[in-house]
């Protein structure tokens, strides 16, 4: 996450033209009203061309604002078999939205009484609560992880456990998995789920500052610049590195579906990448600090660099260039019933423009299709600005969250 002043990251930016969008193709991959993965890796040209959303499936999908007035959340998401939506904000608070019920304003409202609160927490631009994610068994053993950021600078991983009180965290069951020192105050990730193997994962940024300055990125032995798994059941669960070279994963996501792991990875000054590969248990090397996504980079000026040795590097799916944004929100693939047409899309936003986006990885490699950009599409006011997380319902529906406080929904148009 890259919380700042958008003026000033674009007075900073290199000049490159902005990308052309093309109209939508006749022969679009995957057609209006489709189930877009009927076929989860279909045999299909990969396209990474950005296109115009098809009118046919911009008349049937629509954006409502479902709560607003929230301070600073970043991030929405919801238990295993749990009807309810939970709220994170950054300053130390879970709450749980409830229906609003009342004429002329949004459909939902955060509870008086949080959730969760906790005390002691740095207040860096980056910094706070950042993550939640909640136990596969949930509903039977009340278990819920959080990812912080202290006074000290670093990042804690701990486990709560609920109350008697379902709607309220026992602060007294809390149990620290791992505390991680961060030599700056930026670049945290932050984000927790478990994946398919029922473990912990959680992104790790590469400490701070610009370049990597500590070398993190390529360190196999460094806990920053990662993606970390941990064995909750374990009575002293220890971290385990599954994927490196990461810059700051601020957002990552299992698919329901496929138990692909997409992976959106803020970069340095020049490039934002989404990555995705299979959740095999294959370890993946992303790049940084050799690459900023597909470029190489020069750690002494801060650019690209004329040639690098990738090889062994793991390519993003996509990335763009800092005339179109600044720092990218990893977000999830649809796979609710409301808007079948979107069956197994992937959603990913800019947190400086607002940009929005998505696309359907073949399965192979950096194959995607149907790359579209819905900002035109579904935002012609403007509305979608500092987007900090997306997140699901148990329904699979899909909300895109604001730091200045509101919530969208995808809903049918």
């Amino acid at each position: 996450m890259r919380l700042t002043f958008v003026a000033i990251v674009f007075a900073a930016c290199h000049e490159q033209p902005a990308r052309e969008i093309a109209p939508a193709p006749n022969g679009s991959a995957t057609l209006p009203g489709s189930n877009a993965l009927a076929n989860p890796y279909a045999e299909v040209a990969a396209d990474s061309k950005l296109y115009q959303v098809p009118a046919g499936v911009v008349a049937h999908v629509g954006l409502e604002e479902i709560v607003r007035g929230l301070p600073r959340p970043v991030l929405i998401t919801h238990a295993p078999n749990d009807p309810r939506l939970f709220v994170v904000e950054q300053r130390g608070k879970i709450v749980i939205l409830d229906r609003a019920d009342a004429p002329g304003v949004p459909p939902m409202i955060a509870r008086d009484a949080p959730f969760f609160t906790i005390d002691g927490l740095s207040d860096g631009n980056e910094q706070g609560l950042l993550g939640l994610a909640f136990h596969p068994q949930f509903a039977k053993n009340g278990r819920l992880y959080v990812d912080y950021t202290t006074e000290d600078k670093a990042t804690h991983i701990v486990e709560y456990k609920v109350s008697s009180d379902p709607n309220r965290v026992d602060p007294r069951t809390a149990r620290e998995l791992v505390r991680i020192e961060h030599p700056y105050s930026n670049h945290n990730g932050g984000n927790l789920s478990f994946g398919p193997d029922g473990k912990l994962y959680a992104g790790m940024g590469d400490g701070g500052a610009a370049n990597d300055p500590h070398r993190n990125g390529q360190n196999p032995k460094a806990l920053l610049a990662k993606i970390l798994r941990f064995d909750v059941e374990a009575p002293n669960p220890q971290p385990e590195i599954v994927h490196i070279g990461v810059r700051n994963p601020w957002r990552f996501w299992f698919d329901s579906t496929t138990h692909d792991l997409y992976i959106g990875d803020v970069g340095q000054n020049l490039w934002e990448s989404i990555y995705v590969v299979h959740s095999d248990g294959a370890q993946h090397n992303f790049g940084w600090n050799v690459v900023e996504g597909n470029h190489c980079f020069d750690a002494d000026t801060g650019g690209s660099a004329a040639s690098c040795d990738r090889a062994g590097f793991t390519p993003p799916v996509a990335d763009y260039f800092h005339s179109e944004g600044c720092s990218v929100t990893g977000g999830v693939t649809y796979r609710g019933r409301a808007l079948p047409q979107l069956d197994g899309r992937y959603f990913y936003a800019d947190y400086c423009t607002g940009l929005l986006r998505s696309f359907i990885w073949t399965g192979t490699g950096t194959g995607i299709i149907d790359h579209w950009d819905w900002k035109p599409a579904l935002d012609k006011h403007g509305v979608l600005q500092q987007i900090s997380s997306f997140g699901t319902d148990q329904d699979g529906e899909v909300y895109i969250v604001e730091l200045t406080g509101s919530i969208y929904k995808l809903v049918p148009g």
